[in-house]
């Protein structure tokens, strides 16, 4: 394999290899549980999935995508898939983010498997990852295949237009495929690159008009179901997600860090070890570092200043939620609109921080061979390396702080070329590719040993978060329960109880629970209904942040009322639900007003009525219990998408389609464009 091909395929390799480290077990048989990520069975592809029967479409379309795979591969192998994909994407988008030609192979191949191997194994993804939202991972994969390709929309000699639009489409699939999430990351990403790449006002607010444009072609599947939906967002909730100190550092130490995530429970075992912690810091400030040292010298065109700005505006949506004042100012927001909830999940918001940091650790590599060869250019007498924009940014292909180019410096003597790449001789062949040098060879130690750095400070990580993301199976009752649910032709939705969204599951080898969504809310065709009130412990008190499902509120209300058993089955009916879902194991420790308020009138002995008024056993088992409600009570709920929902479906896979052929290709070429202003050519003339 010769150097440049190499260069191109490690970073591949670093995310992959990162990827089966991280993963461990989990990419064996079995199901990786943990809070969100509550993966089933023959994960279903239903009008439910896509966004039909009401509710805040938080897993559309990322449930779909699952369902879409588990078509053709079991639900587990599906699980692994997507989250391999996470890992691969992410390091060999943050990898080729580099510029080329700025060191010899050696140098330039260790820069790039640093960069790669920071980006997907950090606090962020680690705490994300163990929160179960492998969904909006995705689009945090995609934040390094987003960001250089918006710069080059931005930066083009014409303005955007159509054809723009069809380039950013491939970059945005990964957080289309994640989401709601995935694409509120994209947007806060793209914006600023697309609006600060560009020369002039007008051209501005054409590229970020376009990228806007794409943004919600892709986002129709769960926008419009969500404008529809009648969902609420808590104001009080502000304060419960906020970032937390996660480390010795306070929570601005732990931002900076890449940590800071709101539930301590998502938090890798060995995190806030003081050694480790510090390390970690004094990595992510030497990201920032090599980042300006990178954007200085023009290694960055077109989306070096979106990116510092994307970076400096979620580290402020995060820092805001730390202070009282912020807090005041997000709830507000929340307040006037629901649509302003995402900004109370304060550390989700430096994902652009993350992809900052991973190129400037790559380009602290690249740093070291400039000035290792300049010493030993030094001590030998010959002209130091340049990269190609020139020394300090000058030159060709240097687009300062915000992209734009530089009149070239006059200069009494020609740069030197690098001698990693030979020298031309001839008619503009160029001689044997000579050995490195020792400057090269000391940049491609640090490059190494950088890569490394990541998987050493955060060896909580490493094979299944030591043992969390360990591999379960869904008892077979859980899949006979499934099968005669599924198998019923009659419409009608299933309530999920205890009456409320996490559970204690005891699946795991060691004995100890597993916290997961209640998998029952994801584990049918038809649409669940489930208690989504997040109960959060603060200190030695419980804290409520309401759920969102107006239909939820209402069953909420049915168990407080205490109506008798046929008074409750009717209206459960009434509210078009067919199936009764009691988790035996979870229900077991409720005793008094607690199981009254999770499980209702089915608390008391006397669950069932002899006349056929109350709820039949459809399957009574050891783990569950499934009711069915008389069939005379239902009233068939319509839980099918609409015409609007089916259209915005049609619009975003034709979207997608269409930008395949206008754009030539389904990858996104990394590769850095031209300064602006050059003139542009025709490369591939048919």
């Amino acid at each position: 394999m010769n150097a440049a091909r190499a260069e191109r395929l490690l970073p591949w390799a670093v995310g992959a290899g990162a990827g089966v480290l991280a993963l461990g077990p989990g990419l064996g048989p079995g199901f990786m549980l943990s809070y969100d990520m509550a993966a089933v069975p023959e994960p279903p592809l239903s009008q439910v999935t896509l966004g039909g029967g009401g509710g805040f479409p938080r897993a559309v379309p990322s449930d779909a995508v699952l369902g879409a795979l588990g078509t053709v591969l079991p639900g587990d192998a599906a699980q692994a898939l997507l989250l391999m994909a996470v890992f691969t994407l992410a390091g060999a988008g943050a990898g080729r983010l580099l510029p080329g030609g700025w060191a010899g192979p050696a140098g330039s191949t260790a820069a790039r498997a640093a960069a790669a191997a920071f980006y997907v194994w950090n606090p962020f993804i680690a705490e994300r990852l163990l929160l179960g939202q492998w969904a909006m991972l995705l689009g945090y994969a995609g934040l390094p295949w987003l960001v250089p390709a918006v710069g080059r929309v931005a930066a083009a000699a014409r303005p955007a237009g159509v054809r723009d639009a069809a380039r950013l489409v491939p970059a945005l699939l990964p957080a289309a495929a994640g989401g709601f999430s995935a694409m509120v990351l994209s947007a806060l990403a793209g914006l600023p690159a697309a609006v600060l790449g560009a020369r002039g006002a007008g051209r501005a607010l054409r590229a970020g008009a376009v990228l806007a444009g794409v943004v919600a072609a892709l986002s129709l599947p769960w926008l419009v179901p969500a404008l529809g939906s009648g969902a609420r967002t808590d104001p009080a909730a502000v304060e419960l997600f906020a970032a937390r100190a996660d480390t010795p550092f306070g929570a601005v130490g732990s931002l900076l860090s890449l940590g800071g995530i709101w539930n301590a429970h998502a938090v890798p075992q060995w995190y806030g070890l003081p050694v480790l912690a510090a390390c970690r810091l004094t990595l992510s400030a030497a990201g920032v570092a090599g980042w300006v040292w990178l954007v200085r010298r023009g290694g960055a065109p077109g989306f070096g200043a979106g990116l510092s700005a994307a970076s400096a505006a979620g580290l402020g949506v995060a820092l805001a939620g730390t202070t009282e004042p912020g807090r005041e100012v997000l709830s507000g927001l929340i307040g006037l609109w629901a649509g302003f909830g995402p900004l109370r999940d304060g550390q989700l918001y430096v994902a652009p921080l993350a992809l900052l940091q991973a190129a400037g650790v790559g380009a602290a590599a690249l740093w070291a061979c400039r000035a290792a060869a300049d010493s030993e250019a030094r001590v030998g007498g010959a002209d130091a390396v340049t990269p190609p924009g020139g020394r300090d940014g000058e030159g060709h292909g240097d687009t300062g702080s915000r992209g734009r180019p530089r009149t070239p410096a006059r200069s009494d003597r020609a740069a030197a070329p690098s001698r990693s790449r030979g020298l031309r001789t001839g008619r503009g062949r160029r001689s044997e590719r000579p050995a490195a040098s020792a400057g090269e060879r000391v940049g491609a130690l640090l490059g190494a040993l950088l890569a490394l750095a990541p998987i050493a400070l955060l060896p909580g990580l490493l094979w299944g978060a030591a043992g969390r993301l360990d591999p379960v199976d869904y008892p077979d009752e859980w899949r006979r329960v499934q099968r005669l649910v599924d198998e019923d032709p009659r419409l009608g939705r299933v309530l999920v109880l205890p009456w409320s969204a996490y559970r204690g599951l005891d699946w795991r080898a060691d004995g100890r629970d597993l916290v997961v969504l209640d998998p029952a809310t994801k584990l049918f065709d038809r649409r669940a209904v489930w208690n989504d009130d997040l109960r959060v412990g603060d200190g030695t008190r419980v804290r409520l942040a309401e759920g969102e499902d107006p239909l939820a509120d209402r069953v909420g209300r049915l168990h407080a009322a205490d109506l008798g058993i046929r008074r409750y089955t009717a209206s459960l009916g009434e509210l078009g639900i067919r199936y009764i879902l009691l988790e035996r194991r979870a229900a077991e420790p409720l005793s008094g007003a607690d199981a009254a308020a999770a499980l209702g009138p089915l608390a008391g002995d006397n669950r069932f009525s002899s006349d056929g008024t109350g709820p039949a056993a459809v399957h009574d088992g050891a783990r569950l219990l499934l009711l069915e409600v008389p069939d005379r009570h239902v009233d068939p709920p319509n839980d099918e998408l609409t015409g609007l929902e089916g259209t915005a479906w049609f619009v975003t896979v034709g979207t997608i389609i269409w930008s395949l052929g206008g754009s030539g290709s389904s990858l996104v070429s990394m590769r850095t464009g031209p300064p602006r202003g050059a003139v542009s050519r025709k490369e591939n003339p048919t």
